[in-house]
Parts: C-alpha cells; structure tokens; sequence
C-alpha cells in the first residue's frame, strides 16, 4: 500500500471481510465506496480500483474499496451480485467511522457491480450518487440479439475473417450452426431466463427480471448518477440496446441528474492506461460538478 493508505477489518453477518481506506488530509463531505464486480477482488482488472482510489483521494476525495464475504481476503461463502447489499451497508458503516466528516457515499461500480449498485442504492439515504460503468443487464435473448447484430456484422467488415475464409481455415459449417443457435435465442419469447421466482409470492409466480429490476432501482434512487459506456464491448452495447428499446429506460437516462460519457475504443474492463485515465478524469469532473 502507498503512504497513508489504511487496511482494516469490518464485520458483516458474523463475517470478517477486509478493506483498504485513502484517505485525504483534511475532512470531506463526501466519498467515493468501490464495489467489486465479480468475481474479482479488490484491487480491480489491471489494478483500476487502485490507481482510481488513489487518483480520488490525490484530488481530495476519500475513497475506499473492499472485498465481498467470500472474495479476496474477506470470510465467508461466495456470492453473487444480487446477495451483496448487506456487504455493501456494512462497507459503508465503515467508511464513515473511518473518514472524518464524510456524510454522502458515491457508489461506483463495473458490470454486475453496477447492477449491485442499483439494486442498494435507493435503501440508503447516504447514498447521494452512483458512477455506473458498463452495466450488466444479461439475458440470454438480449445478448443473443447483440451479438448477432454487432459481433457478427463486425466480422464482415473484418480483413483477418475474409483472409482466414479464403485460407481455408475458417469452419463455416460451425459458423452455420453457431449462428442458428443464437437466432432461436434472440428470437424466444416468454419468461426471461434470468428470471426466478418469489419466496414471499405463491409457488411459479415469475418475479421482475433482471433488467426490470434494475430500472426500478434507478427509479427509486434519487441521487446524481454517472453513466460510463465502453464502445468495444458486448455487455456496454447489450445496455445501449436495452435503453434503445424501452421507453422506461430511455427516460431515466434522459434525466437531467444523469450524465454520459462514452469512450468508443475502450473494452470492457478500460485495460488500457489512457483509458483507466480518462474513467478517473470523467469520475473527478463530475464529483466536483454538484
């Protein structure tokens, strides 16, 4: 850890998990608590959390990142995104013992993290803004479609698929195949595969699927959100089709307490240095924006 920096040990459910606090000289209002997508720990892909938590608190903003119970060198099962809400409530009890004067957490998360984000966020009231980061909105049908419609239409225009097609070595009887499959996925109709069912409801009754979830997480939050979408990746164009498509969410976006920012090459976890940066830049600008 760098100077400063600060481990500590937290409790969750009878559960010890870890985190590590940056904290800044003098007291602020408000901080920024890292979630983890999964299944990750919390030093993030090519060690973004890091290089973002110090970045923040370089520019006056404490921030902190944790591992999940189950994850890193946190205790406890493994879960998944959906089950973390008690270690998120519990990450922030500590970040605001440990930050002095921090009164409002920004909650900034990657993929299902973001979808975690969504799901927490409007049951706290210090919880006063999200930075959402290619979100994970995942359905067998919509991910079919977009990888029909932008992963294979892409390859068309791509100069190594034809050389490899006139080499020879492309198997188009599996392309064939490969592509009949996921027409019949994009093309189902009905229950969403990622849908469940309810304990509290009578036995089958279907409960709201994934992407129906998250949009009444976002309606229910009330604070500033910072929506940041990759333009090379399939789960950011699954989203961006998602809004395209539904009036509910195309409004929400809409929203003047929501701001976007694209960055067209990036890929999914912004692996490149010049793309972390500019993810940190978007995330400090609009902190000090309200």
């Amino acid at each position: 850890m760098a100077p400063g920096e600060q481990a500590v040990v937290f409790q969750c459910e009878g559960e010890t998990l870890v985190g590590v606090l940056h904290p800044v000289a003098a007291p602020a209002a408000r901080g920024v608590l890292i979630v983890v997508g999964g299944p990750q720990y919390r030093a993030g892909s090519h060690r973004q959390f890091v290089l973002l938590a110090r970045a923040l608190a370089a520019w006056g903003v404490p921030a902190f990142r944790f591992d999940y119970r189950g994850m890193g060198d946190s205790g406890g099962v493994a879960r998944n995104f959906e089950d973390v809400g008690p270690d998120i409530r519990a990450a922030i009890d500590c970040f605001a013992e440990n930050a002095p004067g921090l009164r409002g957490v920004v909650v900034w998360g990657l993929c299902d993290a973001a979808s975690a984000a969504l799901f927490y966020a409007g049951g706290d009231p210090r919880v006063t803004g999200l930075v959402l980061l290619n979100p994970w909105v995942h359905t067998e049908q919509g991910a079919a479609r977009t990888y029909l419609r932008h992963y294979y239409l892409a390859r068309l225009f791509d100069k190594a698929f034809w050389r490899k097609l006139a080499a020879g070595a492309f198997d188009w009887r599996k392309a064939i195949a490969d592509l009949r499959a996921l027409a019949r996925k994009a093309g189902t109709t009905g229950t969403p595969a990622d849908a469940g069912t309810s304990a509290a409801a009578p036995p089958g009754t279907p409960v709201p699927d994934l992407r129906e979830r998250m949009e009444a997480g976002l309606r229910r939050f009330r604070g500033r959100v910072l929506l940041v979408l990759s333009g090379d990746d399939l789960t950011a164009q699954e989203f961006k089709d998602l809004v395209a498509t539904s009036r509910g969410w195309r409004r929400l976006i809409a929203a003047d307490r929501v701001a976007r920012r694209d960055l067209p090459r990036a890929n999914h976890t912004f692996s490149r240095r010049e793309w972390r940066d500019e993810v940190a830049r978007f995330t400090g600008e609009w902190l000090k924006s309200w």
